[in-house]
């Protein structure tokens, strides 16, 4: 059963983190012809296309991706829930949990980017395509942070303060989910879904 559990919520896990790349991607105006984007579009395009005529965008905030991606993290939590025979602890919130979970899916998204963007920096410098896109994905995040800490001699400290802040607040959410319900919190743990 735990093989069973691993598998269907590291899938459901995987299309969650796509589906919330697809709304990253539409937020920071990537290009739609873009290689990159036209995988992801590829990858959610069959789950999506019907729902986008039922639930518009609202300015450039893919609604209809955003909810879908709740909707899967609520039930990826109940199927967990289900196959440890914990169902009895679901209350609402589960609710709340789940968003926090959907939180933490789009910290670990831009922490990978950022990783990514910093490995592409020092291979091929912004010669790529795939590189730009990583760089328009991630300088959202970065720029603010530059404005602070400026570049040093040429070394630019922005993506690792990032990072150390996106690993705080990873801490931070298992207190706060501690506190909302702390029973449904070590079950989720326990069996490794919030690593």
């Amino acid at each position: 059963m735990q093989f069973l559990t691993f598998i269907v919520s590291t899938i459901t896990q995987l299309y969650i983190i796509i589906l919330l790349f697809r709304v990253w991607m539409q937020l920071v105006k990537i290009d739609f012809y873009h290689p990159v984007s036209q995988f992801v579009v590829k990858l959610t395009e069959l789950v999506m296309r019907p729902l986008h005529r039922f639930i518009p965008s609202i300015n450039m905030f893919d609604t209809a991706t955003l909810l879908v991606s709740y909707i899967l993290t609520v039930v990826n939590i109940i199927f967990i829930m289900w196959v440890s025979n914990t169902l009895t602890l679901i209350s609402i919130k589960l609710l709340l949990i789940s968003i926090i979970q959907l939180l933490t899916y789009s910290g670990k998204l831009v922490f990978w980017l950022i990783l990514i963007r910093v490995f592409f920096s020092w291979i091929s410098q912004g010669s790529n395509p795939i590189d730009y896109a990583i760089m328009q994905l991630t300088e959202i995040i970065i720029s603010p942070i530059r404005k602070i800490v400026p570049i040093i001699n040429g070394i630019d400290f922005s993506p690792m303060i990032v990072t150390l802040i996106l690993i705080a607040l990873d801490y931070l959410r298992l207190n706060i989910l501690l506190f909302i319900d702390p029973d449904v919190t070590n079950i989720l743990y326990s069996i490794g879904y919030m690593i």
